[in-house]
């Protein structure tokens, strides 16, 4: 590319590097078209530079110093020392080994990288803008173009994510040493798998929650075991509350001032104000899509009013040449999704009869224990008109599950009662986001119980517990009782 006031031309632009940019990039690649990725940042996108890769990274890190600590049943007797930043620098080394990767899976498969910030001009123009001093930017025209500029931690009012005390997600992330104390706003899956986290690595934590629960939209069987553990890890919550500042304290940090939450007719709750005196304040709240920056009204593509972009079951957006894939196309902002969604628009431009579908989209939650779920669940069957069976299985009757010291939580079943087709499941428990790729599969293929519970899964593993479940719903599992 020639940087200045030239016009080139492109046959596929794919407008962000994340997981659902540079897969459709790949995948446009390999499908033999012209293609130019442009990253105004990092390659990789938040989810493997600030996001899903570091925050596991973490998570790993901790709970093996966490699990030596807390071993003594198991006859280990162990004080981990924890150095924060050379965890952190472990953790980078992880990320630049990722990002390098991508950049150099691009340019294998004839990925023109071009770094900048692109703006639509109209339906076939980019404005693409340099960064740093005398760079200044060029003109893109395209065929068809793919947006995935993903999304970014919501701000809430008086908390200013360029205050020093508050932090967002990927500055958490970023520590090189760990808060006597921490106020996590949200408890969402951000804020509960962060505040485990930290609570492992020896910060007093305090979720705040305006809801009265953690974790929305999961079921309550599955947050049980997540709420057991966080309390015995001592982290304490306030539910009912909404966050509206914080006042600096001088030498012993912050203090965040925390008000009843409204109720559902928009009054205040009655209540008493609540006082946090802490370190730093992580604010996780949500996601919201990066829409504003593109000057999409220019090309006439359409938003909703949270400015996710609209998209059919071809990646489409309302104007029939451009796409969009990923966080900004809509819920579920989900890294996996994202790249989904990204072949499925490379493939439709190349002429390819793809079609997204999220009937098998698993989605999982890194807590201690996680969660996963994929497909239907049981509430979600019935709405949609199934008489279902379902079958469990709890951990504590697993083998495995014992072996490992972590043996909380349970794998569900839920099916078509009539002909056995499974529907969905949900786990919680040791490696259920490892776990629910075989239901996922499931689905997919539309197997039934009798599939499932048919295949001999090898002994001893934690896999065992999916084919019992299966077992249990056709009222036959060996190692638990039926019912």
């Amino acid at each position: 590319m020639v940087v200045g006031d030239v016009t080139t031309g492109t046959d596929v632009l794919v407008i962000g590097a994340g997981p659902a940019g540079y897969v459709a990039a790949i995948r446009a690649g390999q499908l033999d078209l012209d293609v130019t990725l442009v990253e105004k940042d990092a390659y990789g996108g938040t989810c493997l530079n600030y996001g899903c890769i570091p925050s596991k990274a973490l998570i790993t890190a901790t709970d093996i110093a966490h699990e030596a600590a807390t071993a003594e049943a198991m006859g280990i007797h162990a004080d981990p020392a924890i150095d924060l930043a050379g965890m952190i620098e472990w953790k980078d080394g992880v990320v630049d080994q990722l990002t390098s990767g991508v950049e150099k899976l691009c340019k294998a498969n004839q990925v023109t990288l071009l770094e900048g910030t692109a703006r639509f001009v109209d339906d076939q123009t980019v404005r693409v803008s340099h960064s740093g001093e005398g760079q200044g930017s060029e003109t893109l025209e395209f065929e068809h173009a793919i947006v995935a500029t993903g999304s970014r931690p919501i701000e809430i009012p008086n908390f200013e994510f360029d205050d020093e005390p508050v932090l967002d997600s990927r500055q958490a992330l970023a520590l090189d040493s760990v808060p006597d104390s921490l106020v996590v706003v949200g408890a969402g899956y951000i804020g509960m798998e962060l505040a485990s986290v930290f609570a492992k690595l020896g910060a007093d934590v305090t979720v705040l929650e305006m809801l009265d629960s953690i974790l929305p939209g999961y079921d309550d069987d599955l947050k049980r075991p997540v709420k057991k553990r966080a309390n015995e890890l001592g982290i304490d919550f306030e539910f009912g509350y909404t966050a509206t500042e914080w006042r600096d304290r001088d030498e012993d940090g912050i203090r965040v001032i925390a008000e009843p939450a409204s109720t559902d007719g928009g009054e205040q709750a009655a209540g008493d104000q609540l006082m946090l005196d802490t370190d730093h304040v992580l604010v996780a709240v949500g996601r919201e899509p990066v829409s504003d920056t593109l000057a999409l009204e220019d090309a006439g593509v359409e938003t909703d009013d949270r400015g996710f972009v609209k998209i059919d079951s071809r990646a489409r957006t309302t104007v029939d040449h451009i796409f969009a894939a990923g966080d900004i196309a809509g819920e579920p902002m989900l890294a996996h999704k994202g790249s989904a969604e990204g072949k499925v628009a490379a493939e439709v431009i190349a002429g390819e009869p793809a079609a997204i579908d999220h009937q098998a989209m698993p989605a999982v939650v890194f807590t201690d224990p996680e969660i996963a779920t994929v497909g239907l669940t049981e509430t979600e069957a019935a709405e949609a008109g199934f008489e279902t069976v379902t079958g469990q299985f709890p951990f504590r009757a697993s083998g495995r599950a014992l072996t490992t010291g972590d043996s909380d939580g349970f794998v569900k079943i839920v099916a078509d009662e009539a002909d056995g087709y499974v529907l969905g499941a949900s786990i919680v428990g040791p490696e259920a986001s490892e776990l629910i790729a075989e239901l996922g599969l499931a689905v997919e293929l539309g197997a039934t119980l009798e599939d499932v519970a048919a295949t001999v899964h090898a002994h001893p593993t934690l896999s065992e517990s999916v084919m019992e479940a299966a077992e249990n719903a056709l009222g036959h599992a060996i190692h638990t009782l039926n019912r």
